[in-house]
């Protein structure tokens, strides 16, 4: 594998005797940054999360020092704890379920429609190989672009609040290249040689978290 050129923030990788051809998506960024998105998660109160499978684990310990508090909302009352200092709030989320997220979205509408690979580079360095099977806009603008709060929960989506929070960190410098396939399982098949040859950082971090 080698890279054959890199033009006008586009670029191409030859592989497996065939030319991958990249392009560059502007990312559209909100300004500011979203913190405690955990806590608007409201639509269930305390009691009736503790008879869910993946939270009856912490029911007497619930039960024993927080009774009076089963219905509050979930948010709410995790939010509480929080500002107690109190980390038995960090048990309900996922490793990543309380960190800093950004905002943002693509609008190209040569993208928005399309599927293929996408990779997110910092400071010229692949740092996030993926796949996209639906299209682009379902995947970065309603996907991995916002977080929403059920994401932040032990039975969320931890992939999607950590790739968000690495990209937050790097907010001034990453960007994202998309290569445009039709057929699924070559785009399956081309992922996971990308991303064996290439080893990104974020993708070791997210897989083995």
């Amino acid at each position: 594998m080698e890279y054959l050129a890199r033009q006008k923030l586009n670029f191409v990788i030859h592989l497996d005797n065939r030319d991958l051809f990249f392009n560059n998506v502007p990312l559209l960024f909100r300004e500011g940054f979203d913190q405690n998105v955990f806590t608007q998660k409201n639509n269930k109160t305390v009691r009736e999360t503790l008879s869910s499978p993946k939270y009856i684990k912490f029911s007497q310990q619930i039960l024993r020092n927080y009774s009076s508090s089963l219905e509050m909302p979930l948010g709410e009352f995790l939010f509480q704890l929080k500002n107690e200092g109190n980390q038995l709030y960090r048990k309900f989320l996922n490793p990543h379920g309380d960190t800093r997220y950004c905002v943002f979205s693509i609008n190209d509408p040569g993208i928005l429609n399309a599927k293929g690979l996408y990779m997110y580079l910092v400071d010229g360095q692949v740092n996030y190989i993926g796949r996209c099977l639906d299209n682009f806009s379902k995947r970065i603008n309603q996907g991995y672009g916002r977080i929403h709060p059920k994401n932040c929960y032990i039975d969320g989506q931890s992939t999607n609040c950590h790739l968000n929070s690495l990209i937050a960190k790097n907010i001034d410098q990453v960007l994202l290249f998309v290569c445009t396939l039709d057929d699924v399982s070559e785009i399956e098949y081309l992922e996971k040689i990308l991303i064996k040859k290439i080893q990104p950082e974020w993708n070791v971090s997210v897989k083995f978290e």
